[in-house]
């Protein structure tokens, strides 16, 4: 059984900045979204636009609908609900030879794996003048 349910919220648009699709994308994750992607589409009359999809909880859909509206030109919204399955998550850090780590570990359904924090992996290669693969080789499992 699913554990949640999310609300997928669609709209397109074909008069807008790539500038405008962005700002109006950090808007919407500052406002709760989870997800947020951007699909190039055909639309009528041939135009080339764009297809915005949001992913968020279902209790924030008003206030996520509100931000599109907001935030970009669309005058409609198409809704549809998923059911949810998510991994358990927590950091970990680890040590390198560069600094300190964060991990994402995400564990469930007879499965186990972990990821490294881009952001902390770029940090600690742009402060000792090293690759990222080279931070990652460094990391104390």
């Amino acid at each position: 059984k699913a554990e949640s349910i999310v609300t997928e919220l669609n709209f397109n648009v074909d008069d807008m900045t790539g500038e405008e699709i962005g700002f109006a994308t950090e808007m919407l994750f500052e406002s709760g979204a989870l997800e947020v992607f951007v699909t190039p589409v055909i639309m009528k009359k041939s135009r080339p636009g764009q297809l915005v999809t949001v992913i968020c909880r279902a209790e924030d859909k008003r206030e996520i609908a509100e931000i599109i509206f907001k935030y970009t030109t669309t005058i409609g919204i198409r809704e549809t609900e998923h059911p949810r399955y998510v991994m358990k998550r927590h950091i970990e850090t680890r040590e390198s030879d560069y600094g300190s780590i964060r991990c994402k570990v995400s564990e469930g359904y007879g499965v186990s794996r972990y990821k490294y924090e881009y952001d902390d992996l770029v940090a600690a290669a742009r402060a000792n003048g090293v690759t990222i693969d080279d931070v990652k080789k460094s990391i104390k499992e």
